[in-house]
């Protein structure tokens, strides 16, 4: 790389704001993350389809938690640690590939729910409506994402397939830097990474868009539906499980949109531009691509609140640690109601 002499120079915003954010996204997603699973434990029936994705989803959460204690130390350090040095390594080799995995098992799940979610609608206008034969196949292709054991067989698919791509590009990044001389961790090989992990990046970038995008057509096919049918019929009591459907699937395009969204949009053009010999720029660069991604990583630390805000169950049982009473009746209807509309 031309820009291989670049030496990176952090601000303050990266050694002083930067590790703050992480403590303090460690602290409440290490708290809320493990609640969660608590309470799932105790709470979730486990051959549920919406209960294996949240699990998963919970895993993925801690995940990106238990990195964020080397995030802050890398940035807060980074500069002052020698390349050589186990702590160097450590920061980088864990933080990124655990990061990186995590970040992208956590979008394909959020579509998969999506999916999941939106096949409800598909289920529900099967015994109304005739459809077409391909429209079938289609249905039949979605309600797979509903099935317990599809679901299970998909995630562990999506952990193999995302650690293996991860880890190629990891290992030939840290190849390509065994060739090079580097006095400090903080450094520009590191920061941009070497050919096979800009390909890995524009791949996983892909990746993100046709989730993001599946998710979008979801959603407007749903509203779509619900509007035509409002015109034409009077849906009742199904109203209410659309409502939750579109909802569902509507937090779940927010959370694409406002965490993930800004990092892809802004990836392909950090691999173009760092390409140039301007090292200001590149420090200005790195940084915006750090804190873009830090921005991805608070995803995290907000599933908890997200989860008690949409599923039922997980804020009951929330509240029953305080009044230590749920009424069995109610535990009962509610996993009537999500059985039939899962809920986040």
């Amino acid at each position: 790389m031309r820009n291989s002499t670049c030496l990176l120079q952090p601000s303050l915003a990266t050694t002083v704001a930067l590790p703050v954010i992480y403590s303090f996204l460690f602290s409440a997603g290490s708290f809320g993350n493990i609640l969660a699973v608590w309470i799932f434990s105790r709470q979730a029936p486990t051959k549920r389809t919406q209960y294996i994705y949240l699990a998963n989803l919970v895993t993925a959460n801690l995940l990106v938690c238990s990195t964020m204690p080397f995030l802050a130390a890398y940035f807060a350090r980074g500069n002052q640690w020698t390349y050589d040095s186990v702590v160097c390594r450590i920061a980088n080799h864990f933080g990124t590939l655990i990061m990186h995995v995590s970040m992208y098992v956590t979008i394909i799940i959020l579509c998969s729910i999506a999916l999941s979610q939106y096949a409800t609608l598909k289920k529900n206008r099967v015994t109304q409506y005739p459809q077409v034969v391909n429209e079938n196949f289609y249905r039949h292709i979605l309600e797979k994402f509903r099935q317990p054991k599809f679901a299970k067989y998909l995630c562990i698919i999506i952990w193999l397939t995302v650690f293996s791509i991860t880890i190629i590009a990891i290992t030939f990044n840290v190849q390509a830097k065994a060739m090079g001389e580097f006095h400090k961790c903080y450094n520009i090989k590191i920061e941009i990474g070497g050919l096979v992990t800009r390909i890995a990046a524009y791949f996983a970038t892909a990746c993100f868009f046709l989730s993001f995008m599946t998710v979008l057509l979801s959603y407007y096919s749903l509203t779509r539906h619900l509007s035509k049918i409002q015109k034409n019929t009077c849906i009742g009591e199904k109203h209410l499980i659309y409502s939750r459907v579109k909802r569902n699937i509507l937090v779940i395009q927010m959370i694409l949109t406002v965490c993930f969204l800004p990092y892809h949009i802004f990836r392909p053009i950090f691999n173009i531009l760092s390409t140039n010999d301007d090292c200001l720029r590149l420090n200005y660069l790195v940084e915006i691509k750090n804190f873009l991604t830090c921005l991805a990583a608070a995803k995290s630390s907000l599933d908890p609140v997200i989860t008690l805000l949409l599923q039922k169950t997980f804020k009951k049982s929330l509240y029953g640690l305080f009044t230590k009473s749920i009424p069995e009746h109610q535990n009962c209807k509610d996993d009537i109601s999500t059985e039939e509309t899962p809920e986040m």
